[in-house]
């Protein structure tokens, strides 16, 4: 199908030409710098076959040297090159090539996770002016996208869905959310087989910024410190040993998860075998929280206060967002004093 003139107009708004990526694609006599230029990520694993079918559809609409598959390539490295080259660019008095380093937007497609990703990768760049960052909800919780105003169901993947996403990229308000640091220490064991042990399947959150130094006055002889952030919620305990049975299924089985009510449905079933109804029946005490953690929270720079943990209680979630596990949210509808006092830190997002 021939693309329309207006369609042909709208996306010129967004197109990023190919030699802002590659120094062996030639400048072209461009004169109108896109108002809305984008990178776009997507999970193509996410939302079952939506996920590689929305990657075909940017790809068709827009420049592929824009569109990425963070299965293929992690999102730190691209936006590593990408803004290493703007910045060549810039050096070179490429007027072209700043318009576009100072309106640049990020859309991520995919789940909670692939969105957080996203965002620790921008904040560990620590860019003097981060794009903001627009996310697509394909996963199965949406509790980013959702709690932003871009719905928690998942989108169409054709050509109107995008362009429709498009107009609502550049309709959007920015806004900030808050970024939490974590640091986790766990004891490294000290019994079982000889055999090496291989390494943790840690996530996307704890790869943002690495392993604490050997030096880090919280490292212990015979602990393993770890740290991260988080955007959405962190939980530790049942609710957590349920997301990552969940994550295992899905792994084994990936042809099971290619619908989002389904895959609602599954994960309602793994916290029912788990016993997250019934917990006094099939959660034996001795796998509380209080029984297997100790939990410090930082009131103030270097004064760590220790969490009183009930011995009763199975899971503890640290909530960023009004929603968590698809849409609960915990706390009502908050009052409009409350809704002035909320705090805004560090990272940009769209909403």
């Amino acid at each position: 199908m021939a693309e329309s003139k207006s369609d042909s107009d709208f996306l010129k708004e967004f197109y990023i030409p190919a030699y802002i990526f590659n120094d062996e694609t030639k400048f072209s006599d461009l004169r109108d710098v896109p108002e809305f230029p984008v990178l776009v990520f997507i999970n193509s694993k996410s939302g079952g076959q939506l996920g590689g079918d929305l990657l075909n559809t940017y790809r068709s609409v827009l420049n592929e040297h824009q569109i990425f598959d963070v299965g293929e390539e992690a999102p730190d490295k691209v936006l590593r090159r990408v803004y290493t080259r703007l910045e060549k660019l810039k050096q070179e008095k490429d007027e072209f090539a700043t318009k576009i380093h100072e309106r640049l937007r990020i859309i991520v497609a995919g789940g909670d996770g692939t969105a957080g990703w996203l965002l620790g990768v921008v904040c560990d760049l620590k860019l003097p002016h981060p794009p903001p960052i627009a996310t697509v909800p394909l996963g199965t919780g949406n509790n980013l996208p959702f709690s932003f105003g871009w719905g928690k169901k998942n989108p169409g993947t054709d050509r109107n869905s995008v362009l429709s996403f498009l107009e609502q990229v550049m309709k959007a308000k920015e806004m900030k959310i808050d970024n939490w640091h974590i640091l986790m220490r766990m004891r490294a064991p000290k019994e079982g087989p000889c055999d090496p042990i291989p390494p943790l399947e840690l996530p996307h959150s704890l790869h943002a910024f690495g392993r604490v130094s050997s030096t880090d006055e919280l490292n212990m002889e015979g602990y393993h410190t770890f740290r991260g952030g988080f955007w959405n919620y962190f939980s530790m305990g049942m609710d957590a040993q349920v997301s990552y049975a969940f994550h295992s299924e899905r792994k084994l089985h990936p042809e099971k998860f290619k619908n989002q009510l389904v895959n609602q449905s599954t994960y309602a079933k793994l916290g029912c075998t788990q016993g997250w109804f019934a917990a006094s029946v099939f959660h034996p005490s001795s796998k509380n929280v209080a029984q297997l953690a100790k939990v410090k929270i930082m009131k103030k720079h270097g004064q760590w206060q220790d969490l009183h943990i009930p011995q009763s209680i199975r899971s503890i979630i640290c909530l960023n967002l009004p929603s968590f596990s698809g849409g609960l949210n915990p706390w009502g509808t908050p009052s409009g004093r409350k809704k002035n006092e909320v705090k805004r830190l560090d990272c940009t997002v769209c909403r």
